[in-house]
């Protein structure tokens, strides 16, 4: 009865999906693409998979998709965050309009300060940062973020899935907290297509100890939001300054094979999420972060400088999770110790 009910709020979400889907047949059909379209089914294929995660995890669908496209077919990094930002405007948008058209829970007092801190940080770091990092580190970058996030998962996460409510100890702060999430996150966004997410779920699950409910969809926006504002942001720069600001063709051809596939996928990831344990899929997601670290550093044939640099990024972050967590229990970071945790099950602003 209660599946019955949710049918009639759904209505955006369908009409999105109804001029979505409309709009690319007339987009493939009058600009003779279907040719395109079945020539890259492999990204399409890929992106099966990475939409179901982009809607059920926190990371965003680029998270695949960007290693598929520059260690398996050893494209250029500069291509891969492209690709995943412009396929996580439809993807994660559509899980996005999703989430909101089924009320799913949503931290929209960090969610808020935090998407105005991307709206400032994506543009900046696409202009000024960027363009100007070499392939090989935006590979390496992308690499050290997700496998920093692995390895806090597989160390953290029986405590994450069991965590239920959401901590008001730094909730005066949410503004100052979520902006400077929005800021980082969108530079690391506008290097790698995807990282944003990561950050602000690493805030809710370890310093705010929320449960995975409010956390996983308030990621899922964010970075469906900065996704938005990263391809505009690089599709207006590569129109002004095409020398500098180039976008490769490959990403609209990719674009169109993989676009319908994920206009589905990721809500359904959303869906299913809702409906089986979290422990497998985060699990599996955990263990592909570290893998691609490891394939990044073989693949690549990283060594010296830039591999000290890449293990010294991974340290790095963790040390960040770290005290993330134990400022969640109200600890010293660097100093062991046991507090009470206040814990409000409904969102503080109503």
């Amino acid at each position: 009865m209660k599946a019955v009910k949710s049918w009639p709020r759904l209505w955006p979400f369908y009409v999105w999906l109804s001029v979505f889907f409309a709009a690319w047949l007339l987009l493939v059909t009058l600009g003779h693409h279907w040719s395109t379209v079945i020539h890259h089914w492999p990204i399409a294929l890929t992106m099966t998979f990475g939409s179901y995660i982009a809607g059920s995890t926190p990371m965003g669908g680029g998270t695949v998709a960007f290693p598929v496209l520059t260690l398996l077919f050893d494209m250029p990094g500069a291509l891969g965050r492209n690709f995943g930002l412009a396929i996580q405007s439809i993807g994660m948008v559509s899980a996005s309009i999703y989430i909101l058209s089924s009320r799913k829970e949503v931290d929209w007092a960090l969610l808020r300060p935090g998407m105005l801190g991307a709206l400032l940080g994506t543009p900046l770091g696409a202009t000024w940062v960027a363009p100007f990092v070499s392939d090989l580190w935006v590979k390496l970058i992308f690499a050290v973020i997700w496998a920093s996030f692995g390895i806090m998962h597989l160390v953290k996460l029986k405590e994450l899935v069991a965590a239920e409510g959401v901590s008001s100890r730094w909730r005066s702060l949410d503004m100052p907290i979520g902006l400077l999430v929005g800021v980082i996150g969108g530079i690391a966004s506008s290097i790698t297509g995807v990282g944003i997410d990561m950050l602000i779920y690493a805030t809710l699950v370890l310093l705010y100890r929320s449960d995975l409910k409010r956390a996983i969809p308030t990621s899922v926006i964010l970075m469906a939001f900065t996704s938005v504002v990263g391809i505009s942001s690089n599709a207006l720069l590569s129109a002004w300054y095409p020398s500098v600001y180039a976008i490769n063709p490959e990403v609209f051809r990719n674009w169109l094979a993989a676009a319908p596939v994920v206009a589905l996928g990721a809500p359904f990831g959303a869906l299913v999420v809702s409906l089986i344990p979290r422990t497998p899929t985060l699990v599996v997601v955990s263990l592909l972060c570290v893998g691609q670290f490891v394939w990044t550093l073989v693949q690549e044939q990283v060594g010296g400088l830039a591999l000290l640099g890449a293990l010294f990024g991974v340290f790095v972050f963790n040390a960040l999770f770290h005290g993330l967590y134990h400022l969640g229990r109200g600890e010293d970071p660097f100093e062991l110790g046991t507090h009470p945790i206040e814990l409000a099950t409904e969102d503080p602003e109503g």
